[in-house]
């Protein structure tokens, strides 16, 4: 965290809506939980909508304490560096119980007519990126052919105001194959999601996933495109 600079906190309630049957925080919650305090965050800065978006690139959720017994977390989010139509930003979930995660994520800038645009006068966050650079290149790589495939039912509440699915509910159907296959998310893990190119309600969407020795990749497939793919593994 730095010691100078825009920090916004914020504290959540952990609702029973956010918890799985083992009683932990969900990997969705985690990535809704970032995304709200964000968009409360630029909301107060004069940097949200409707004059600016922003659109996720990749997140890194690393689950240092899985939250079980805790009911409410401590949030702090900062900038973690820009790039010209980008910024990084990092968040620390610290649970009232032990929990602990800490997430880094890189979101590219729009303007009011939903094209990338270049970050002038962000001077309320730079003190906090340090003039750091952040990067937008992916980096994860696609399941192997011939492993397991199944079809992901879009809901209509999945979808967001840009006509896309949500960042969070990605997680939705990561925890859906957890549940199946991979690393124990009761246990500490690192789980890492690039998205490619959206993905609109009504597409037909297939899970490709790969059981590999370091964890579980996870390609979000439209036809033979993957439009984001995850990874989860053990830490």
């Amino acid at each position: 965290m730095p010691t100078t600079g825009r920090k916004f906190l914020s504290t959540r309630r952990i609702r029973l809506s956010d918890r799985a049957e083992d009683g932990r925080l969900r990997l969705d919650s985690v990535a809704r939980y970032l995304q709200d305090v964000a968009m409360d965050d630029v909301d107060e800065t004069g940097w949200g909508a409707p004059d600016h978006l922003w659109v996720m690139r990749h997140i890194r959720i690393e689950v240092v304490s899985p939250p079980v017994d805790d009911d409410r977390v401590e949030l702090s989010t900062w900038c973690s560096g820009t790039a010209s139509v980008a910024a990084g930003r990092r968040m620390s979930l610290v649970g009232d119980r032990g929990g602990r995660i800490e997430l880094d994520s890189v979101w590219v800038h729009l303007g009011p007519d939903a094209r990338p645009a270049r970050l002038v006068g962000f001077d309320a966050y730079a003190e906090a990126a340090d003039r750091r650079v952040v990067s937008t290149k992916l980096e994860l790589q696609e399941p192997s052919e011939g492993v397991r495939r199944i079809r992901w039912a879009l809901r209509l509440t999945d979808v967001d105001l840009l006509g896309h699915v949500n960042n969070a509910a990605y997680w939705h159907a990561v925890e859906e194959l957890l549940s199946l296959q991979g690393p124990d998310p009761r246990q500490p893990l690192r789980a890492r999601l690039e998205h490619r190119h959206a993905i609109d309600f009504g597409d037909e969407v297939d899970l490709v996933s790969d059981l590999r020795e370091n964890g579980l990749a996870v390609a979000f497939t439209v036809g033979d495109v993957a439009r984001a793919i995850a990874s989860v593994e053990q830490i």
